[in-house]
Formats: structure tokens, sequence, C-alpha cells
């Protein structure tokens, strides 16, 4: 059965999974990231932009080679706009992994449902209560705790600003997915994403590029990951409204604070992951039940329009 023919139900659950898968693979991408940023491996984070988006686009090329008739796009001043968006968001995100440790990155990047909760108020209509208010103090203190490692010493440097960056761009990237499923697929989204986002990284990419054959490989590696976790994301937005996937991207930060420590032997600290726990409960928090209840929002945009997006 496809997931166009599947029960309401069955088809929230299936998006909440692929939501659990975009999150290792993005966890997985952002530690791939953090280890290709070092000396010895000399990448620096416009050319791990530039990489990730050639290696989507290719990608994207063979899927649709594979599966005629996927690439169907539609709203193509959306589809732009969130390949802009898009490249903002890793430009700015790999560049905070090259400067602060996965950890904080990740969770500084993750307060983006929060900011895309309140920009759905004016691009969808949807009333935050008081609770959101409540879930940013929550988050900000637990932010507090991993930036200060245990010892409340805020320091915002280059790093944290642009993980904030990364994090303002990827809310309106939200925001644009989320009024883009009821017209484009997910494949089809992913591919102007790579497309529209390659001149803003390409910029940044003119240092000379490494030789190892080895850290190319993990390049490419990371390139693949990030294409299955995007469109993951992509196709989960199609069934579930921003606060409600909001709450299944939270384990994001708590995936690669994790796994760096695992694979980049990066330290934990019981009041960093205090932190970690603390920041991703006031995000879920809010994104939760930041909104009036599903009956007193406004139709989504997918229940708005036929399911002629479904490719699967």
């Amino acid at each position: 059965m496809t997931l166009a023919l599947a029960s309401p139900g069955a088809r929230r659950w299936a998006a909440r999974l692929q939501l659990l898968g975009s999150d290792v693979a993005f966890a997985l991408m952002a530690v791939l990231a953090r280890r290709l940023s070092r000396p010895d491996a000399g990448f620096d984070a416009g050319q791990l932009t530039v990489v990730r988006f050639v290696v989507g686009a290719l990608v994207s090329l063979v899927v649709f080679w594979l599966r005629p008739g996927l690439y169907r796009p539609v709203n193509y001043r959306l589809l732009i706009t969130r390949g802009l968006s898009g490249g903002a968001v890793v430009v700015l995100y790999f560049t905070a992994l090259e400067r602060i440790p996965t950890g904080e990155a990740s969770l500084l990047y993750n307060l983006f449902p929060v900011i895309a909760t309140v920009m759905s108020f004016f691009t969808f209509g949807e009333r935050p209560t008081p609770h959101l208010l409540g879930a940013v103090l929550l988050a900000t203190a637990g932010v507090a705790l991993v930036l200060g490692g245990g010892s409340l010493r805020l320091g915002v440097g280059l790093g944290e600003a642009a993980a904030l960056g990364a994090a303002f761009f990827a809310a309106t990237s939200a925001n644009v997915i989320r009024g883009m499923r009821a017209t484009d697929n997910a494949p089809t989204i992913f591919f102007f994403f790579s497309l529209a986002g390659l001149p803003v990284a390409a910029p940044f990419a003119f240092a000379p590029w490494p030789a190892h054959v080895g850290f190319w490989g993990l390049a490419l590696l990371m390139g693949l990951v990030a294409f299955v976790a995007q469109v993951l994301m992509t196709e989960a937005y199609g069934e579930l409204s921003i606060p409600e996937a909001s709450v299944w991207l939270q384990l994001t930060p708590l995936a690669s604070y994790l796994l760096a420590a695992l694979l980049l032997g990066e330290p934990l600290s019981a009041l960093g992951l205090v932190g970690v726990l603390l920041g991703v409960a006031g995000v879920a928090y809010g994104t939760a039940f930041g909104h009036r209840p599903r009956n007193e929002q406004r139709v989504s945009p997918r229940s708005a329009t036929p399911a002629s997006s479904e490719e699967s």
C-alpha cells in the first residue's frame, strides 16, 4: 500500500518514523562535518557545503532517472526561496561546527523550531499561546548550561552566532517547506535546495581543497547522509504540522551530542548533558503546546489540496 492510500493515522506514524530517521542522519552528518573540519582533514565550511550540495544534486538526478515523472516542480518561487535560505543554513551551520563542539552547535541550531513556531503565526495564522514564553525560558536555561560548560558563563563568539543564524534561516525554510508540500514532492524540493543553495556556498569555497582520498570518502558519505536526512524531513512535513514535527526533530541535538562523544571523543559533562536535555525539553514543550488546539487552527497546506504530491 502506498503512503497516499494509507489511513491518516498510518501516514502520521510513517511521518514520525521518517523524522526519527532524519534525526539520526542529521546527527551523523554533523559529526562527520565536525571531523572533516579538523586541521588534518582540511575542509572548511564552504567546501563542505559545496560537497553536500553537489552530492545532493547528483543523487537527485540519479533518482529522477530511475523514477521518471518524480521530478515535478510547481511552485518555482518557493522552491528557489527554499534553496537560497537552505544554502545560508548549511554555510552557517558548518561554520559553527568548525569552531564549537558538535553538541553545542547542534543544540543552538535546533532552537529553530521555536523560531519557526513564531513565524508560523504570520505565515499560516497559527496563534502561539503563553506556553511558548515558558518554553523559550526553559530552552534558554539549557543553552546556558551547555555554553557555560556547567559554569553558567555565557560566551558567544563566531561559532555560536553562526549556529543561531543557521537556526533563523532553518525556521524560514521550515515554513517554506510546509507551504510547498501541498504542490511539490520531497525529492523535487531537495533538488532545488541543492541547486539554489550551491551559488550561496560557492563564494566561501575558494581556499585550497584537500587531497587526502580517505577524507574525500568521508565527505561523500556526509553528502549522502545529508541527502537521506533532508528528504526524510521534507517528506514528513507533508503530513505533520510544524509544532508536531519539531517535537521529533528535538532528538537531533541529543543524538549529535552523544555521537560526537562516541565517535570524536568530545567530552561529556553531567551538567552539559542536563543542559541538552533541558534545552530539548524546552523546545519540545514550546512546539507541542505553543499553539491553539488543532480544531482552532487553519487548514494545513496539505489538506487544502489534493494528495497528488505523494510519490510513494
